[in-house]
């Protein structure tokens, strides 16, 4: 009998093949997360990370990967303002808000099951549409 070694458990690309090609060439630096997530740091940011609970204030571009705009909020005397982990946002917000810091800048690659899935959001965002943002986190609090 051979004792096989356990083998390698590699995590299941979560971007459609097509986007996954298009990503990569695009975004060669992009880091990932163990969920699927992918970012580039654009500005680094500096002190703590938004809690869940926190009310976060954002500016943001939303695009599709072929770099149509479906939705922003670019003036910081009108910032996107939501608590993270209250259900507010796609799924990526949520997680990405939490590993930035005040006055960090990202640029956020989301697949589709951590945006808005199969539903899509017609008719803006299609079914299974891979997502691009780019976030700064101009300030968080509790209030």
């Amino acid at each position: 009998m051979v004792a096989m070694a356990p083998r390698a458990h590699a995590q299941r690309e979560k971007l459609p093949p097509d986007d996954l090609a298009e990503v990569e060439k695009t975004y060669p630096t992009a880091k990932k997360t163990n969920t699927g997530l992918r970012y580039v740091i654009v500005k680094e940011g500096e002190g703590e990370q938004p809690k869940p609970g926190d009310k976060v204030n954002v500016l943001y571009v939303g695009q599709l990967l072929n770099g149509k705009i479906f939705d922003e909020a670019k003036d910081p005397a009108q910032p996107f303002t939501f608590r993270v982990r209250r259900d507010m946002v796609i799924e990526a917000w949520d997680q990405v808000l939490q590993l930035m810091k005040k006055g960090e800048k990202r640029i956020v690659i989301v697949p589709p099951e951590l945006g808005y899935g199969t539903r899509g959001q017609p008719p803006k965002i299609g079914r299974n549409a891979t997502l691009v943002f780019e976030i700064e986190l101009l300030s968080f609090g509790k209030d």
